[in-house]
């Protein structure tokens, strides 16, 4: 089958872009970026993220927006677009909002029927952040065992309003919210007597308490985020906030494999050139049979990772066959991560167990990324439920 000059154009633009992404990663320090969040104080009152180099990626390129529809306020592009700058910033762990904000939250934001177009614009910009606070205590995505619950309380009618209204208050404590101590915009999903449904409330409102929290990967923040009696506006109403929030989450699945694809590349791409460089016994250490088989099964849990990203793609305008998918990447994309990460240590062996060397880095985003959104276990649950097993 011969590409049509739509693809060709397509490919183009893409291949422009991930160009675009690599050159401002490497404008803005590369691994150096991460290190920086590493060495920072832990109580520092930062945004826990590398400001300079989110306001080149999101707003400068507009990359902020990436993936939400043009009409909404966003730049466009879809599942693919995602992937490529995900990948790209996998490889080199830049410390910005792009997964938290764009993708986790903007995916969420864009499927709400009452969203109106001006937080969207604000969030598209660069210049606000949206963080989605909606997992269970074991940080995975449960509808039924949502932390927050919302309360309708009546408000009577005044002479502005002739009828009364329905104000809803938020109560309960979410876990592992994704730059929660720096977004301006809370989507918060809670239980209601319909259901499971999404609430937006201002970072700074009344009756919301953000604590930012030690993690073992600090190029991304997490925070603890309590809400005592805040009030939410309604993103949807009838327990419609499951069905939104499942749907998001499978691009944010297949957006997270493409990111440890990319880490696990960065990882096996180290490990061979130290393989190169380090000798033992007059030799090259690459040049021993079992360094040399060791790089070739992590080559080969690489490029699977990437065939779990490219199958995820070519479902992205299948619902089904897209969670199936993600519920795949995700599970495979962990488990390549976290051995490549793994054996990039043991590879560079002595000077590979410092903390000062890159390596641990890579293998910190690497742990923490394995169970962000559910671990391997949890997605082949899933997976068999979709597959009816």
């Amino acid at each position: 089958m011969t590409a049509s000059p739509r693809d060709a154009e397509c490919a183009g633009e893409r291949a422009a872009l991930r160009a675009a992404v690599c050159d401002l990663v490497e404008g803005s320090g590369g691994i150096a970026a991460a290190r920086r969040r590493l060495n920072a104080e832990p109580d520092d009152d930062g945004p826990g993220y590398d400001e300079r180099a989110w306001r080149l990626l999101g707003g400068d390129m507009g990359l902020a927006g990436l993936g939400i529809p043009e009409e909404l306020g966003g730049a466009g592009g879809g599942l693919a677009e995602l992937v490529i700058v995900a990948e790209e910033l996998g490889r080199s762990l830049l410390p910005v909002p792009f997964f938290s904000s764009t993708v986790l939250g903007g995916q969420v934001l864009a499927r709400c029927p009452r969203t109106g177009p001006d937080v969207l614009a604000r969030l598209g910009s660069g210049h606000e952040l949206a963080a989605f606070a909606g997992t269970d205590p074991d940080g995975c995505w449960r509808p039924e065992r949502v932390p927050v619950e919302a309360v309708p309380v009546e408000v009577g009618a005044t002479r502005e309003k002739a009828a009364s209204e329905v104000t809803w208050l938020l109560r309960g404590q979410a876990g592992f919210v994704l730059d929660g101590a720096s977004a301006a915009h809370l989507i918060v999903a809670a239980s209601t007597p319909s259901g499971c449904d999404l609430f937006l409330v201002g970072g700074d409102d009344e009756g919301v308490n953000r604590r930012a929290l030690p993690a073992l990967d600090r190029t991304r923040g997490q925070a603890s985020v309590r809400f005592d009696g805040a009030a939410g506006i309604p993103l949807t109403s009838g327990g419609a906030g499951a069905g939104v929030v499942a749907a998001a989450l499978d691009i944010a699945l297949v957006v997270l494999a493409a990111e440890q694809a990319g880490g696990a590349a960065a990882c096996l791409e180290m490990a061979v050139g130290y393989a190169k460089i380090r000798h033992q016994f007059g030799r090259p250490i690459g040049s021993f049979q079992a360094v040399k088989h060791k790089l070739a099964d992590l080559l080969v849990l690489v490029e699977m990772a990437r065939s779990a990203v490219d199958r995820a793609l070519l479902a992205e305008q299948d619902p089904a066959a897209l969670a199936e998918a993600a519920a795949v990447a995700k599970t495979w994309c962990s488990e390549a991560f976290t051995t490549v990460a793994t054996e990039n240590v043991h590879i560079h062996g002595g000077i590979g167990f410092t903390w000062e060397h890159d390596a641990h880095l890579y293998f910190r985003r690497a742990r923490s990324d394995e169970h962000l959104l559910g671990d391997a276990r949890v997605h082949r649950e899933r997976l068999a439920v979709l597959l009816g097993w």
